[in-house]
């Protein structure tokens, strides 16, 4: 029984892991770029969810607002950050990215406060009974809304033109533009996907944890980072496998090596030992 229950909180944890990284995943695919300040965006969909939350008393209508506002403020990140910077080398994106993610940091320091937010009233406190297995409604709306989500990307980069037309612009920019895609607008959209994706993983852990706080974004991005590395930079399926498999490998070391080591620090550790074996990731094409 204790094994069922670490499998079903490291999905738990490792879901709201790969809504996260599969969006950094997304741009990186298209773009090569670190998007270090997509946690920033996570952040604010958990402050923009919050905020409508306690105004409305609608928490799915501050969820889809937070997802709308957040698309749009990645697609202005795009645009006034990254567009300027696309003929430049990678490191000059990823240090603009690191500075954009601090001043995100701050800013919400100085707006909202430096000792978090949270809902006036407790979303979703109820627990939930299948069999012998138990879970607080919370937990089961990240692992649903997780699938949901990820399933929905998985559709539309599949059976959709724009999915076609995001394939065709990462494998060769060029090739695509000749055959009358246009890739910017691809490159804006995927932007769009990307922050919208980072936003619903803000909602879903606001609600879990009851808080909103400016630094909350920094350890999800450390951890994506390290997941979209032992997925293979680029790829969306390798990124879904390994930030699942983090998640489990992250509750199991909780209980068997807690005692020494930080949950936190586990994912770090992780990452070492496969890229000792396997510099290029584990589901990286050899």
């Amino acid at each position: 029984m204790l094994h069922v229950e670490l499998v079903l909180q490291g999905l738990i944890n490792g879901s709201m892991y790969a809504v996260i990284a599969v969006g950094l995943t997304l741009v990186y695919g298209l773009l090569r770029i670190l998007h270090v300040a997509h946690a920033g965006l996570f952040t604010l969909g958990a402050y923009i969810t919050v905020l409508i939350t306690n105004a409305t008393g609608s928490l799915p209508l501050a969820v889809l607002a937070a997802t709308l506002v957040v698309g749009v403020a990645g697609m202005l990140v795009y645009r006034l950050l990254y567009e300027p910077l696309l003929d430049r080398p990678p490191y000059v994106a990823l240090i603009a990215s690191i500075g954009l993610f601090i001043c995100m940091e701050e800013s919400y320091r100085i707006v909202f406060g430096p000792y978090g937010n949270s809902f006036d009233t407790m979303q979703l406190t109820q627990r939930i009974t299948i069999g012998p297995i138990g879970m607080a409604a919370a937990d089961a709306a990240m692992l649903v809304g997780a699938v949901v989500l990820l399933t929905g990307l998985g559709l539309l980069m599949k059976r959709t033109r724009f999915g076609i037309a995001w394939r065709a612009t990462v494998t060769d920019p060029a090739m695509a533009r000749s055959f009358g895609i246009d890739t910017i607008k691809v490159r804006y959209v995927n932007f769009f996907i990307a922050s919208a994706l980072a936003a619903a993983a803000g909602a879903l852990v606001a609600v879990l944890n009851n808080l909103v706080e400016p630094t909350m974004g920094s350890v999800p991005s450390y951890k994506s980072l390290a997941i979209i590395v032992l997925g293979g930079l680029g790829n969306v399926g390798g990124t879904l496998a390994a930030a699942l498999l983090l998640g489990v490998i992250e509750a199991y070391g909780t209980i068997y090596a807690g005692a020494f080591l930080d949950r936190d620090a586990i994912a770090f550790v992780f990452l070492i030992a496969v890229l000792m074996v396997r510099p290029q990731g584990l589901f990286a094409a050899r």
